[in-house]
């Protein structure tokens, strides 16, 4: 049985832009002619230059296959060649080569990032894999992070030592991709979106040079980094707060035929409303295909941060609806991933398949919206066959936490989107589906956001974003932001070599 969630899958990836040098203006943007350098020469020039234990390899190594593997292959970006950094310092150094060369640059930690705008990019990863250590402050309130860190290692790392922090939802996925975006995941009712917890960011900058970015220090692009932050830098450590791991979970995973969607809708609407949701509850679904049932079912996985006694009342509705599939059980924070078949080994973490994808923030499900998703679905499904791998997603977590952050203090603008949609097209690469794939995501949309108020604007959480969407919907609307975000993208990154990720234009 296949029940994966994009759950906070959203994005593991840095992302940065073009950069070329010439030897007048070693680390600025200058027309340079050597960006056809091949992995062997940029390994003899850069090679001396950085950690003797630093990596550089190209397409003919036997290491290019795992490093330059994705979870989503439509529209992917493209390498010529990999090199990963040993130490912080190295990033900074292989920016600058990069900018003397003319060579695009491209930072990579679980390579989740599936925006179309991602396509466009030919040239050096700059793979972070090598930076993933975890310092707990003494103090227990915080912690030192590289950048290269993902989910399940720090769960797993904090969990053992007594705490938890901010993350997606995926047990797969990086931590800061996430971050730069926002960062939705299980724990945002009781402490934020993952964007709230940081503290401190240790930059490499587009002309390579390093910054230290917190409430204190660069305040301008410590705020335009939560929310937009693949836009201005490499992230290489990161300072983010903790807090202590508290009691175990319970979960409850529930399976329902389509018969069952209206009240199942109605019951999720009564629940949690208008961000009404308690703060210890999370819960997502899926409409998916199994074999065992003829038409897609409706998933519904539910977590709470706390015994199943107090969890009782809330979820007692559901199961009078009559799932055809009841799973629960009370694991540790560090289980609940895999329990709610989220985990490192679970389908939604497997790689090198296309996917189209598009996403939506809404506020209150329209149940006869809903209605409409469900039989788009189940046409296409029906349709083509191919595409049974698709699914689209329902998410809501608490958000309690996340309003009590003033919008105007980061740059992500969605703190009253409580619903967060999806839908991934998924198949093996077949070109003559994509139209059909894109036609499939654009409806859907388009549905969800007719069937709200009419005084709400479209808008497209930026790490699920479909890379076609105006920059309005990544970002917000309000015209002080958006003269922000540019303004700062201008004097951080005047030659755009942070571009490649849904990127801020003028």
């Amino acid at each position: 049985m296949r029940f994966p969630s994009l759950a906070s899958c959203a994005l593991a990836v840095l992302h940065a832009a073009i950069a070329s040098a010439g030897p007048s203006c070693p680390d600025s943007l200058c027309l340079g002619t050597r960006a056809h350098l091949t992995a062997h020469q940029i390994a003899a020039e850069l090679g001396p230059l950085i950690s003797t234990v630093a990596q550089i390899f190209g397409p003919t190594d036997a290491r290019w296959e795992n490093a330059t593997e994705r979870f989503q292959t439509y529209k992917a970006p493209r390498f010529t060649a990999v090199v990963e950094p040993a130490t912080e310092a190295d990033v900074a150094t292989i920016v600058k080569y990069a900018n003397r060369n003319s060579l695009p640059f491209l930072a990579v930690n679980r390579a989740h990032g599936h925006t179309s705008t991602l396509g466009k990019f030919n040239g050096l990863q700059i793979n972070l894999a090598g930076l993933r250590n975890i310092i707990v402050a003494k103090d227990g309130k915080s912690a030192l992070m590289q950048g290269g860190v993902y989910v399940d290692q720090v769960v797993s790392t904090l969990w053992d030592a007594g705490y938890v922090a901010n993350t997606g939802s995926c047990a797969c996925v990086g931590l800061m991709g996430p971050a730069l975006g926002g960062g939705h995941g299980r724990l945002q009712g009781l402490y934020g979106l993952v964007s709230d917890g940081l503290i401190q960011l240790n930059v490499v900058l587009a002309d390579g040079s390093t910054i230290t970015v917190s409430d204190t220090q660069n305040k301008d692009l410590f705020w335009a980094m939560r929310g937009a932050g693949h836009n201005f830098g490499i992230v290489t450590s990161f300072v983010t707060k903790i807090w202590p791991k508290g009691s175990d979970w319970y979960y409850r995973n529930l399976v329902f035929t389509q018969d069952k969607l209206e009240p199942l809708f109605e019951a999720i609407n009564k629940l949690g409303a208008n961000g009404t949701q308690p703060k210890e509850l999370g819960h997502f679904g899926e409409y998916t295909k199994i074999a065992a049932v003829s038409d897609p079912v409706i998933y519904w996985s539910f977590s709470y941060a706390g015994p199943q006694a107090d969890a009782e009342a809330m979820l007692a509705p559901f199961t009078a609806i009559g799932p055809i599939s009841f799973e629960d059980g009370t694991v540790p924070y560090s289980e609940i991933a895999v329990a709610q078949k989220t985990g490192m080994d679970d389908p939604i973490c497997a790689p090198e398949l296309d996917r189209i994808t598009a996403t939506a923030g809404l506020q209150v499900f329209n149940i006869s919206t809903q209605r409409q998703v469900y039989e788009l679905f189940r046409a296409n499904i029906k349709a083509y066959p191919e595409l049974i791998d698709s699914y689209v997603l329902m998410e809501q977590y608490a958000v309690e936490a996340v309003k009590a952050v003033d919008s105007a203090s980061q740059s992500f603008p969605w703190r009253d989107d409580y619903l967060l949609l999806g839908i991934d097209i998924s198949y093996p690469t077949n070109h003559s589906l994509d139209a059909t794939a894109q036609k499939w995501v654009a409806a859907t949309v388009n549905l969800w956001n007719a069937g709200q108020s009419k005084w709400r604007k479209p808008s497209a959480y930026v790490n699920y974003a479909s890379g076609n969407e105006p920059m309005e919907q990544w970002y917000g609307y309000e015209a002080w932001r958006l003269a922000k975000l540019r303004a700062l993208k201008k004097r951080y990154d005047p030659n755009g070599r942070f571009s490649y990720y849904n990127p801020i234009t003028y």
